[in-house]
């Protein structure tokens, strides 16, 4: 495989909601340079980039790949993401391979849900960014309305560079608006065209559109702006040279056009990327910390000079060839059996062969030069989002973060063999997928899968099936409720028990009270006298921990109670620390029937992030959770509703945001305290818990 000069490179993410056709794109692009010998299609399954089972079967990108092709002396790394809401945080990490982002538009649909999300990605990256109207063959699509919910959802900064000749099945080209050419295109997949002067139907509104590109340009630059007041007007040169100077350096988002599917305007898109779209080293420096620190903030620029720096930006989990790590050169040159350092997990890889991906496939190369992609093999600890460099590189990349998980589910194995290898299956699809998390409820006992949606945990499940031999059972969580008092108690708790030998006698007098919540349990003895042995001490308050272990209302933890141990009497011959054990445990039981006992439920501080004009519904049905509305705030363009919400009205939530929201809305929450259950919630948990212990 030849090796690639980093100004030869462009390192493009094709982001956008799911179905604008990404993964056609990428494939037409392919066939197009020549890197395949067929235009692979997503409903036949033969793609090179949605290569995995679930993304054939279900016919929707549902893991970021990369893929390359030659373009010219050029070399174009393409980096296809997905775009369905379950799936859209792989774009999140992946994108940090990115130099741009071009931004795919169902020109039938406009923009959608999920191109917003992604567009905030690259905005979060720093990344140049292009949109490309996409599907103008289709029947309803539309140039004009398309590119007035661009301008609506990103502002006028968005400029056409190409318009289309027709639109539905009269679409057949498109016009260049700085070389002021038209292509008409043949349309049956070959991307095969012939170059001719603007047609006269189309000319007013070229002359047009590309005043309006020339004014956009000049209104980015005084000196620019100085002479186009003069002369009316800007030179070819000049107005090249503005726009790629302000695409890189993300003042201008120039718009193109095409037909994927057909593989209209494909070509020219191509020539557009390796003329106009930045190279690594001209990619806005990325985000970093100071090697050691975790909060010395500093900014990494791609360049050949300094120590050799790698970034991990997407891991795959490979049943038959095991971890396979897709890096970007950062810094230096990555060669093939260097030896570098993880500076995130702190040990020493060694790399092997470097290869290049292609989808599924991977071709050795001998290096990597700066900002150039690529894949190491069977790296021991090595993870999305660590740092490769030599040991005196003085910094590394900052990882990405990833938004707490929306849903939650139950997990048991199906047999006593896949309980064994939940575990280390789980640990590899999450190497894969970060933004899944696993983990065991201390107070359940159950273990969790959690997810961005109720789509990426079956998606997930399925995964664990296919490639790991592992059968999950998904359950909705139990929640965790715990017990607590309202009231005090004096109680005498006494067990005698006379057999043939030796008997069985501990007694003990305790008074029970109510703690602050938040404080769970203080053990006093106030024994004088030695009516309690001080060795038998200790038993009485392991009988009351243990018997408040298995609750008394409904069977959950009883917290915030101090007890003291006061009184009591023992037996010479027949006390022992069981005894007393089996007293504390009594005491316990009866004090609880008079302290008045009540359940607590988790309540979580949440965040709803919502579009304004849903903020109202949001509330009321925050309000109808039984929650507490805190405040409102504005973040980035949205609405934040804060509120304290029941964890046991939030585990259905996330389905109820996206359809009252249209999926634009997102939320995130954590633990905040335990409150009180009302009544009638409480004698509905007491009967469940009743009928799960029959």
């Amino acid at each position: 495989m030849k090796v690639y000069d980093s100004r030869e490179i462009r390192n493009v993410a094709l982001i956008g909601h799911g179905d604008s056709g990404k993964t056609t794109l990428a494939s037409a692009m392919l066939y197009s340079a020549g890197a395949v010998n067929r235009l692979g299609r997503v409903d036949d399954g033969n793609t090179v980039t949605d290569y995995d089972d679930d993304e054939i079967s279900r016919q929707i990108t549902i893991n970021t790949a990369v893929a390359h092709c030659e373009w010219g002396s050029s070399k174009i790394n393409i980096i296809d993401t997905p775009g369905y809401p379950a799936f859209i945080l792989d774009a999140k990490s992946s994108l940090m391979g990115a130099d741009s982002a071009l931004l795919v538009v169902d020109s039938v649909a406009g923009v959608e849900v999920q191109a917003e999300k992604a567009w905030e990605f690259a905005d979060e990256h720093r990344l140049a960014r292009a949109v490309v109207f996409n599907k103008l063959d289709r029947d309803r699509a539309g140039f004009e309305r398309s590119l007035g919910s661009v301008h609506k959802s990103f502002g006028r900064t968005v400029v056409p560079v190409q318009i289309p000749m027709g639109e539905e099945a009269s679409f057949r080209g498109i016009i260049d608006l700085i070389g002021e050419k038209a292509y008409v295109c043949d349309g049956d997949g070959s991307g095969n065209f012939q170059e001719t002067a603007i047609p006269n139907e189309f000319q007013e509104e070229s002359e047009q559109r590309r005043e309006e590109l020339i004014e956009m340009v000049a209104e980015s630059d005084d000196d620019l702006m100085e002479k186009y007041f003069e002369e009316g007007t800007l030179t070819q040169s000049e107005l090249v040279q503005g726009l790629r100077s302000f695409f890189v350096d993300r003042s201008i988002v120039p718009a193109f056009c095409v037909s994927a599917g057909k593989n209209m305007g494909v070509k020219q898109l191509m020539d557009a990327m390796v003329e106009l779209f930045p190279n690594p080293l001209e990619r806005t420096p990325v985000p970093g910390l100071t090697a050691g620190s975790e909060d010395e903030e500093v900014e990494l620029s791609i360049s050949a000079g300094g120590p050799v720096t790698a970034y991990v930006f997407k891991t795959l989990a490979d049943p038959f060839a095991g971890r396979i790590n897709l890096v970007k050169a950062i810094i230096g040159t990555v060669k093939s059996d260097a030896n570098l350092r993880n500076r995130t997990a702190e040990s020493n890889e060694r790399l092997g062969s470097v290869h290049i991906p292609q989808g599924k496939s991977y071709e050795p190369v001998a290096e990597l030069r700066p900002g150039d992609l690529g894949a190491v093999m069977k790296l021991k600890n090595t993870a999305t989002g660590d740092t490769l460099s030599e040991p005196s590189a003085p910094s590394i990349v900052r990882k990405v973060k990833f938004p707490e998980a929306a849903i939650s589910f139950a997990v048991e194995p199906k047999s006593r063999g896949d309980e064994d290898k939940i575990g280390n299956a789980i640990a590899r699809v999450i190497e894969e997928d970060p933004s899944i998390s696993f983990r065991r409820e201390a107070q359940t006992k159950e273990f969790l899968l959690s997810g961005t949606g109720q789509l990426h945990v079956e998606v997930t499940v399925a995964k664990l099936e296919r490639k790991y031999g592992v059968h999950v059972i998904l359950k909705p969580p139990k929640v965790p409720y715990r017990e607590t008092i309202t009231g005090t108690a004096d109680v005498h708790g006494r067990h005698k028990k006379q057999t043939g030998g030796h008997g069985q006698f501990g007694d003990c007098k305790i008074r029970m009270e109510g703690l602050p919540r938040g404080s769970g349990f203080e053990f006093e003895n106030e024994i004088f006298g030695g009516s309690i042995p001080r060795n038998f001490i200790p038993a009485v308050e392991k009988g009351i921990v243990a018997s408040a272990e298995r609750g008394f209302v409904a069977g959950y933890p009883v917290v915030d109670f101090k007890v003291t141990l006061y009184d009591g009497s023992y037996h010479d011959v027949d006390s022992s620390e069981m005894a007393f054990k089996i007293a504390g445990s009594l005491a316990f039981r009866k004090a609880m029937e008079q302290a008045r006992p009540v359940l607590l439920e988790p309540i979580m501080k949440v965040e709803v992030y919502v579009p304004e004009e849903n903020s109202g519904d949001i509330m009321g049905d925050l309000n109808s959770r039984r929650g507490r509305i805190q405040g409102m705030d504005i973040k980035t363009g949205m609405q934040v509703v804060h509120a304290e919400v029941p964890l046991a009205e939030m585990l259905n939530y996330a389905p109820t945001l996206t359809s009252v929201t249209g999926g634009r809305g997102s939320f995130h929450m954590e633990k905040s305290h335990y409150d009180v259950v009302p009544p009638h919630f409480a004698e509905k948990v007491i009967e469940e818990a009743k009928r799960d212990k029959k």
